[in-house]
């Protein structure tokens, strides 16, 4: 990663008063560099100039850092790791689990968290739907996978009882939160804002009624 890039996300983790050291943003540059050089034979996103990748990936993902829950967070349909390895880099003393049914996309995963010494991360190759784990996770996310509906109704069995549902949209997604597949319900809808991006974010909050 170039300088300006490497300032850029520096100055963006400033602005999302996220406290990093200079470990944390070495890994996060290192971790941009290996999407890059996977991405000429895996074709892993869309997204590879350094500023986009600071901002449209690396600070993207951070932007839901303040509403982690619990210990162990699950990340569904993660692609390349997003948002769950620069979470995961931010997050040392947190478990994470990253899974997604695409076999090239959990394999750079795998080799992402091994270049990376990270030593708080699985990756796990699976459908959501059909995945069990030992134990449930205290905070689901998703960014960007499908419909806030299909989210709850296909990883909703994978948070536990008093657990979170984090769905990362673009555009305002109060539509999608209707109707949802009981007992979720939306408990906040938030307007995040990435430093040095325009686009629209946001972020749903789900936790089950209570009876």
């Amino acid at each position: 990663m170039d300088t300006h890039a490497r300032t850029l996300l520096t100055d963006g983790l400033a602005q999302l008063r996220i406290d990093a050291d200079g470990v944390a943003v070495d890994r996060l540059c290192a971790l941009a560099a290996l999407v890059v050089e996977w991405n000429t034979r895996f074709n892993l996103t869309a997204i590879t100039e350094p500023v986009a990748m600071v901002r449209k990936h690396l600070l993207d993902s951070l932007t839901v850092q303040p509403y982690l829950r619990g210990t162990r967070v699950l990340d569904v349909g993660t692609g390349a790791g997003f948002p769950g390895l620069p979470l995961a880099v931010l997050n040392p003393e947190l478990s994470f689990q990253l899974v997604d049914s695409v076999k090239k996309k959990i394999g750079f995963v795998a080799h992402a968290v091994s270049e990376l010494g990270l030593t708080n991360v699985e990756a796990i190759c699976s459908r959501a739907e059909t995945l069990r784990l030992p134990e449930r996770a205290h905070t689901v996310v998703s960014r960007a996978l499908s419909s806030v509906g299909e989210f709850v109704q296909h990883a909703g069995h994978l948070a536990t009882a008093n657990g979170i549902l984090l769905a990362m949209k673009g555009r305002d997604p109060s539509t999608e939160c209707v109707d949802l597949p009981p007992p979720w319900r939306v408990v906040a809808l938030e307007r995040l804002t990435v430093p040095g991006l325009p686009d629209e974010r946001h972020l749903v909050v789900l936790k089950r009624a209570r009876l």
